[in-house]
């Protein structure tokens, strides 16, 4: 490793170190005003308006998807823009949350102006007690002062990383106070690797699960594992509880003189199922442990509602 090389990563190290530091303060200073701020939020009935100049805007557009994923509807509004006649978007039932590391950004003037002439209420964060920021809003955060992570402290840096670190903990203390669930942060992700791996069995059974008789002959179950092409049929009582399944591995064994046997002599009993509600994540993974291609989706009287093959889980994205 050359000296350039060593000069580099030490450089790496010192500001994550420096960051880390710095999120480490922030937590140990963090007070009333923390809760104030979550608990203006809980009161409003509108949105959260997010807002911030320069690299506290592009922190502000990530608190504000953040809020709006899980449960709190959020929106931002650039500062300058609002000046320009976006202020129209807040309304009266809105909160603001407004960031400044120095807490004097000229182009949040405006803004924070309109929210004092309609009595919208206003949440500050910045770096620097006594700021015009601070001194608005109806709650002010306050960040500890932690240097910023270049020797000439002049890029933002650790104050932008404690921000967002900070609005990651308004977001998380609203969504655990609202008890937002997978279910809803589903309904918000509904695309992609996330969306994938929050979807139900139920959403990707199907819903003609191949069923016989305890008493039916090999022959005839035979013919509905091929119709069905599962490769398995699940066995049921004469009130349509399921006792067991036949799979491949269950032919395999019978094979001498399968065809004069009944499906409750093949059938392998109390097979492993799965829960509608349950995440197909979860049925993936039950698969994948028991080294197995289908489940049968059971209610807990234990009828069978569906049938899961692991191709639906990939097809779906699931994994």
């Amino acid at each position: 490793m050359t000296s350039s090389t060593t000069d580099h990563l030490a450089i790496g190290r010192r500001v994550i170190r420096r960051e880390a530091e710095a999120l480490t303060m922030l937590a140990e200073t963090l007070g009333p005003s923390f809760t104030e701020a979550v608990s203006l939020i809980l009161r409003t009935t509108g949105r959260v308006v997010v807002s911030g100049m320069g690299k506290s805007g592009h922190i502000a557009r990530k608190i504000t998807a953040t809020l709006a994923s899980t449960g709190t509807p959020a929106q931002f509004v650039h500062p300058a823009e609002a000046s320009h006649g976006d202020l129209g978007m807040v309304t009266q039932n809105d909160v603001l949350l407004v960031l400044s590391n120095s807490g004097e950004t000229p182009e949040l003037a405006d803004i924070v102006a309109h929210s004092r002439r309609f009595s919208i209420p206003l949440i500050g964060v910045a770096g620097r007690e006594g700021s015009t920021l601070l001194r608005e809003a109806d709650v002010a955060i306050l960040l500890p002062p932690a240097p910023e992570a270049c020797d000439s402290g002049i890029v933002p840096t650790t104050s932008t990383t404690m921000t967002l670190a900070l609005g990651d903990a308004i977001a998380i203390a609203l969504m655990e106070h609202r008890a937002f669930s997978p279910d809803q942060f589903r309904i918000f992700h509904p695309g992609g690797k996330l969306g994938a791996r929050l979807l139900h069995v139920r959403d990707l059974m199907h819903d003609n699960a191949p069923l016989v008789g305890e008493t039916t002959p090999m022959s005839e179950a035979l013919l509905t594992i091929t119709r069905a092409g599962f490769g398995v049929v699940g066995v049921t009582d004469p009130k349509g509880h399921l006792l067991g399944i036949v799979t491949d591995g269950d032919l395999r064994r019978h094979m001498d003189g399968l065809l004069s046997l009944t499906a409750g002599q093949v059938m392998t009993r109390a097979p492993r199922t799965i829960a509608p509600d349950a995440l197909a994540v979860e049925a993936l993974a039950l698969m994948n442990e028991k080294k197995i291609t289908c489940l049968l989706v059971t209610t807990d009287d234990t009828r069978v509602t569906g049938v899961l093959h692991i191709h639906d889980c990939l097809r779906a994205g699931v994994a």
